[in-house]
């Protein structure tokens, strides 16, 4: 073949083969749901020179109008809420208000003395041993009858209460990894009280509004209204339930923002230009916990911990895990909730960023995303 016929011939597959390759993503996740169905919304964006490679909705965001889902639809993003409560805590740093290594009971006095060893770090990386807030409801409920419902939820101000007058940790800080949606409540408590402001309120000035995430927000009912919102649904057999609300659902830190695929592309942006902190000043987060012997720690959980990652090691920074998928640099978090399941996927080295935001608890969450990364990932 003649080298002006093989140079067409490969820039024709450059030009095609991407478009195939999206024609055929987005047949697989329209098998995914039906057009009345809640359903999702994926954003496959290249953040080294900001160009959307993917965007769609599929299926609606509520049973009652049928709206359909897309770009602007409002997500509870759940535990993907934590990388938003990790950036406040560093911002304060950066402000000098705070310090990773200053004790929990300097801030909070009212913690007994098994809480003293605890830092703001052991908080940012889930090495703090705080009981689980959902196990000590439970313990309370059963003490002194029924509290908690999805319309009487707890409060981040209860849950603080609930952890000051527990009796003992889970392990002694830092010589463990335990998952805490506890530590993250308390961080966005801590937000509230060094910097003056509620957290929702610090939330809203420095972050969503000098990003423009003009949609994004922490949600408190009665107090503020979800743009656009979706509303989480369960499936039992063939049938969708509303399932929005939860006795948990109010607490802020652990899980409490709403988001879009528009305003988290935003988010990525601040995130790949350093708009917030610098490079430097980003480097704690993006470094795991090592046990003093140098080794990453293995995922401890509570004993009805039904985690599939339990017992496996783990690589976790501040509101980032950051094990590899397969063999490409990952920085990556999940939700889970009532009715919703989220999940926020950067691979650094490839410049590409993966992210799924669903109104309902019925879908492999795992596999949907290993399959847009094979589609994209070299």
């Amino acid at each position: 073949m003649p080298n002006a016929s093989r140079a067409l011939l490969l820039l024709l597959l450059a030009l095609v083969s991407p478009l195939v390759a999206q024609q055929d993503l987005d047949g697989y996740l329209s098998s995914l749901t039906t057009k009345d169905s809640p359903g999702f919304a994926v954003l496959v964006r290249q953040n080294k020179n900001g160009k959307t490679l993917f965007e769609h909705g599929y299926g609606v965001g509520d049973l009652r109008t049928k709206t359909a889902i897309n770009a602007d639809t409002d997500f509870r993003l759940a535990s993907c809420t934590k990388q938003f409560t990790a950036m406040s805590i560093m911002l304060l740093v950066h402000e000098g208000k705070l310090s990773y290594d200053q004790r929990l009971a300097d801030i909070f006095p009212q913690f007994p003395s098994w809480a003293h060893a605890i830092t703001v770090r052991n908080l940012l990386n889930h090495t703090a041993g705080l009981p689980d807030y959902e196990s000590l409801m439970d313990h309370f409920e059963k003490e002194h009858g029924p509290r908690w419902t999805a319309d009487h939820q707890i409060t981040d101000a209860e849950v603080l209460d609930l952890l000051a007058h527990a009796n003992a940790p889970k392990f002694p800080a830092g010589t463990k990894w335990s998952y805490s949606n506890s530590g993250y409540v308390v961080l966005g408590l801590i937000t509230a009280k060094v910097s003056g402001m509620s957290f929702d309120q610090f939330l809203r000035l420095r972050i969503f509004a000098p990003l423009h995430m003009t949609h994004t927000l922490a949600y408190i009912r009665g107090k503020n209204e979800v743009p656009n919102r979706a509303y989480g649904h369960s499936k039992t057999d063939s049938t969708f339930q509303e399932t929005d609300q939860s006795s948990t659902s109010a607490t802020l830190g652990d899980g409490g923002v709403y988001s879009s695929l528009h305003d988290l592309a935003l988010w990525d942006e601040a995130l790949t230009q350093h708009t917030l902190l610098s490079a430097r000043e980003m480097e704690p987060a993006l470094a795991p916990f090592r046990l003093p012997n140098g080794t990453l720690p293995t995922w401890e959980g509570d004993p009805d911990d039904a985690d599939p990652l339990k017992g496996k090691p783990v690589a976790y920074g501040f509101g980032w895990f950051l094990d590899p998928l397969q063999s490409h640099q990952r920085m990556w978090h999940y939700g889970d909730t009532t009715g919703f399941e989220s999940a926020i996927e950067g691979f650094p080295t490839d410049h590409l960023t993966i992210i799924l935001l669903a109104n309902r608890t019925d879908l492999d969450r795992d596999a949907i995303i290993e399959h847009i990364a094979a589609t994209y990932l070299p």
